[in-house]
């Protein structure tokens, strides 16, 4: 018998009567022959056995039920809406629906493939590039499909940017992540199983929560995106141990997956689809190749200068890459200081920082991004003039998608690496740091036993947060080794280490008595909204420490959530409370009990195999910088096994060896070795080393030749090592 629900009157708040069993949803919507009404809430009636759901409307003073239809043990009754993968939509249907929600009037290179496979049932994996329209190959066909999109992705930023997007078209979606209360979690949850939303995104780590699990199996999904899918194989380049969830999801959700990523090689476009568990093979490869784009390997040994250089070379908003967080604060002051507004971003920030930095950037009000690797995935801003990488990343993968973060909105953009002797040192000393000896991580392993005291044979299932920069410290280790040696424990399983992940709850006491605050007289706006939020949504705020949530102060207030920050921290300065905002933390489970040294092992697949594939991925990196004389895109796209590659004729090899064969056709055969010399300084100006036999002398008697050689060599303007010729001044 479901309850009654005529004639309640509309509640003014967002919270209905709980005796109807209702659930509140975020997003209104209502079906077309209907004028959309203030709220809807899906309801939830019916006994133990038999589930019923809908979606109840409210106008005025009543509800009314719409789309009513039993869900049997988290399966659509036959009332519910059906679709038959062997009649999928037409290819003019979907380009209606391109037309009608994001205006385009058609698809763009293999988009319309993968979304015809995906209507048609079909597990589907697509090989595009950054920048190629990866959303809509998972966003139209969602839209013309019964059910829910599970969305998997790994950056909170990501979720929240493509939520917002989806919910500005109208488009019903929802996002769950770290940031949310189990609460929060909970009502997006139930409210995906009623279909109150159309995209579902969560991170690849929500897969391993019982609670997401439980609440996904009644979930209508019509199939799963997984964005990022690189991360699923060990073989790639951003390995996540996570993502090896989502197989075991599909045993629980039995519909196709797509799976989209920019930068796969032949090896792990196979592990992919395997870890996956494609029925069957299905991969679309759109070309990598980026016509627009102008691949740069820049010689300096004064990085800094040349940086300015480019920067005022090349007009417009720009990413500079760097590897450590320091580097990013030190670079953007630099830059300040020249004129050229920049922000630098890392993971250490916090959450608003992280948020304000990016929204000046995305918005111009800030030129320059300087990041670590920390930035950039998810970021859809289409008028990137330049990346820069002042240091080498560590593949070619994590190069290439960086790199193609310029030039999305299809104008000329450049990518420039930046690079010296010292890199290739630096380089080396990457292996040991990524994997340091066995013993030592098993070394590791014994001092972070003693480091929380844990006894053998104890600690199975405790999590302890743990401090890195403490524990070298106490130890007198460098943390990058100690930081791989955790994480190769954790692949090993015997701990789970998490860096930084996991936030702390803020919390916040007052130091003065209630009716001191009688006393406070003219406090700013900001301030005084936020002082009474506190004082109306929590208590016993006088006697202890309190945990809060600046979110429900800001929704209460009106005020934003660095306002509610930054007038909490002016509260502290007067002395009226003590705001300690929440932290991020790093902590350690142990997954089994603790271990002798001895019985510490690290498998093949955990630690000699993957060794051998970062060796390799170094040393193509390496060979990029260093190579000579051939195109950059071509480089890059053999490494991807591409099939269209070829020489772009814009990089700074082709620009080179086109300079470079204009001036040896200029070569007047009886020429001195005075004017041969100066051409050759000419030649090597660019700061490329070059072998003194590929220096252009046909036709030259050799005597001249080798004269000219001499001549530079005398002069002091070249060094000859021991037949490589390099202009002096242009060494890197």
């Amino acid at each position: 018998m479901l309850p009654p629900f005529e004639n309640i009157p509309f509640p003014d708040s967002k919270e209905l009567p709980e005796c109807l069993g209702l659930v509140f949803a975020d997003i209104p919507f209502a079906p077309e022959d209907r004028p959309a009404p203030p709220y809807c809430v899906p309801f939830l009636g019916g006994g133990e056995d038999e589930v019923r759901s809908g979606v109840l409307y409210g106008h005025a003073s009543e509800f009314y039920l719409n789309s009513y239809y039993p869900v049997i043990n988290g399966e659509q009754g036959d009332e519910a809406e059906t679709y038959d993968p062997a009649a999928p939509p037409s290819d003019d249907d979907c380009r209606r629906r391109l037309k009608e929600i994001w205006g385009y009037d058609d698809f763009r290179g293999i988009q319309l493939d993968i979304i015809r496979s995906i209507l048609r049932g079909n597990d589907t994996l697509g090989l595009m590039p950054t920048g190629g329209g990866k959303s809509i190959t998972f966003q139209l066909p969602a839209m013309m499909m019964p059910g829910v999109c599970l969305v998997v992705t790994p950056l909170i930023s990501l979720m929240v940017d493509q939520v917002e997007h989806l919910l500005r078209r109208g488009i019903r979606a929802a996002a769950i992540h770290s940031g949310l209360s189990r609460e929060e979690i909970l009502t997006i949850l139930e409210n995906a199983i009623f279909g109150a939303y159309k995209f579902l995104y969560v991170s690849p780590e929500r897969l391993a929560s019982e609670l997401f699990l439980k609440k996904a199996a009644r979930i209508p999904v019509s199939f799963i995106a997984v964005d990022e899918a690189h991360c699923i194989s060990q073989w790639g380049y951003d390995f996540r141990p996570h993502y090896l969830r989502i197989a075991e999801l599909r045993k629980i959700l039995p519909c196709p997956v797509l799976a989209l990523t920019a930068t796969a090689t032949v090896e792990v476009v196979d592990d992919v689809m395997e870890r996956l568990a494609f029925r069957s093979k299905c991969v679309y490869r759109m070309s990598f190749a980026r016509k627009n784009l102008r691949y740069v390997v820049r010689r300096a040994n004064d990085k800094v200068n040349e940086l300015l250089h480019i920067l005022r070379s090349v007009p417009g908003s720009a990413v500079v890459y760097t590897r450590s967080r320091k580097g990013t604060r030190e670079l953007a002051a630099v830059l300040n200081q020249e004129g050229i507004d920049a922000h630098f971003y890392h993971a250490g920030l916090s959450p608003l920082d992280k948020e304000l930095r990016q929204k000046d950037w995305m918005a111009g009000r800030v030129r320059v991004m300087v990041a670590t690797n920390a930035f950039g995935m998810g970021i859809d801003k289409p008028d990137v003039r330049l990346v820069a990488h002042m240091d080498l990343p560590d593949s070619v993968e994590a190069y290439f998608q960086e790199a193609g973060r310029a030039g999305r909105d299809g104008a000329t953009a450049y990518a420039v690496l930046l690079f010296n002797k010292g890199d290739r040192t630096k380089m080396r000393r990457r292996i040991p740091d990524t994997f340091p000896e066995k013993d030592y991580v098993r070394g590791v392993y014994e001092k972070l036993c003693c480091f929380l005291q844990v006894a053998l044979g104890d600690g199975r299932g405790v999590t302890y947060e743990f401090s890195l920069s403490e524990f070298c410290r106490r130890f007198c280790l460098f943390p990058v080794p100690v930081e791989s040696a955790l994480q190769l424990l954790t692949r090993a399983g015997y701990i789970n280490y998490r860096d930084e992940n996991d936030e702390t709850v803020s919390r916040l006491m007052f130091l003065v008595t209630r009716d001191a605050l009688y006393d406070l007289h003219f406090l700013p706006r900001e301030e005084d909204r936020a002082l009474r939020a506190v004082l109306r949504l929590y208590g016993g705020v006088f006697a202890e420490y309190v945990q809060i949530e600046e979110k429900r102060i800001a929704m209460v207030t009106g005020l934003t959530g660095d306002e509610v920050y930054e007038a909490l921290k002016a509260l502290t300065r007067r002395r009226v409370l003590h705001y300690v905002p929440r932290k991020r933390v790093s902590r350690v489970t142990f997954t089994l009990r603790r271990l002798e040294r001895e019985e510490i092992s690290l498998m093949p697949d955990i630690y000699d195999t993957r060794r051998e594939q970062y060796v390799r991925r170094v040393e193509s990196i390496l060979s990029y910088a260093e190579t000579t004389g051939v195109c950059r895109s071509r480089l890059l796209l053999d490494y991807f096994s591409d099939p269209s590659a070829a020489d772009c004729g814009h990089c700074d090899a082709c620009v080179s060896r086109r300079a470079f064969d204009e001036t040896a056709s200029a070569i007047e055969p009886n020429c001195s070795p005075e004017a041969l010399a100066e051409t050759y300084a000419s030649i090597l100006a660019d700061g490329t080393p070059r072998a003194v036999d590929a220096l252009p002398h046909d036709g030259i008697p050799s005597a001249v030749h080798s004269a000219a050689v001499r001549l530079l060599v005398a002069d002091g303007r070249a060094t000859l090592d021991p037949a490589t010729m390099t202009l002096k001044g242009c060494e890197a």
